[in-house]
């Protein structure tokens, strides 16, 4: 089968500080990646990299294409990783507010990345947009209201139908469910588990929590200082840690 994603040495350094350095893996169809460590750690320096926000200064991020195959999107022109950020790619950011667009309504932003790859018919951009927030469990009456005047956990789940509705391949997840109170992290979570499964989504997420990493991705990836310390098997990774400072890590979950 081939990698839906093939990074290799991945590397981004701020001055004589690194972000991220020598990152390899690849992420095949329909499985979800983790990737866990400290504050500091490289994570979200690495997932900006994968995603496009930031530039690396070395290495490749492959992604094999509808169209054309495996392309290097490091080398892709601007508007061609806009494209793909509209289409196959999707984001979902810690802060809903960084992911929605505040001053139009709920339909409005979800209607919104559909009207980016080309839906003009009013009525089947609104049917969709209703038939989503049904989705992740949002009322359709509420379609109109603006995204102010939801809960955070709901604003959460507007971001997500945001996201998913030009059924994108790849999404990138940024401490999803971070700032969110422990029953509506639960719900969020199980409303995740069950998309990525319906949809055959692969993801890769970035979070301090253990606990969305078991639940969630089907590998693991454990960052120290910019680099990656140890890989595996989610709960092989987890129940059996090898590196001193996954050790830790698994360690001090356990002793809260």
């Amino acid at each position: 089968m081939t990698p839906l994603l093939q990074v290799r040495d991945l590397t981004k350094r701020y001055g004589a500080r690194i972000g991220c350095a020598d990152v390899n893996f690849d992420l095949y169809p329909a499985e979800v990646m983790g990737i866990v460590g400290e504050s500091g750690s490289g994570k979200s320096t690495l997932l900006s990299c994968l995603a496009g926000h930031l530039v690396p200064d070395a290495g490749q991020v492959v992604f094999d294409t509808r169209a054309g195959g495996p392309k290097d999107t490091v080398a892709m022109s601007e508007s061609e990783r806009r494209m793909l950020g509209r289409t196959d790619w999707a984001f979902v950011h810690q802060h809903a507010r960084d992911g929605l667009r505040m001053n139009i309504s709920a339909g409005g932003n979800v209607g919104e990345r559909l009207m980016a790859v080309g839906a003009r018919h009013y009525g089947e951009i609104r049917h969709a947009a209703g038939d989503w927030l049904g989705r992740v469990e949002i009322d359709e009456g509420r379609i109109d209201d603006r995204p102010s005047q939801f809960s955070g956990g709901m604003q959460q789940r507007l971001q997500i139908a945001r996201n998913l509705v030009t059924g994108p391949r790849l999404v990138f997840m940024d401490e999803p469910t971070g700032g969110l109170d422990v029953s509506v992290q639960a719900r969020l979570l199980d409303l995740l588990r069950g998309l990525v499964r319906q949809m055959g989504l692969s993801a890769i997420i970035v979070t301090h929590d253990l606990a969305v990493v078991r639940l969630l991705a089907d590998r693991l990836m454990v960052m120290k200082d910019g680099r990656v310390v140890e890989t595996g098997l989610t709960d092989q990774v987890l129940d059996d840690p090898q590196h001193a400072y996954t050790q830790l890590l698994v360690s001090s979950v356990l002793q809260v």
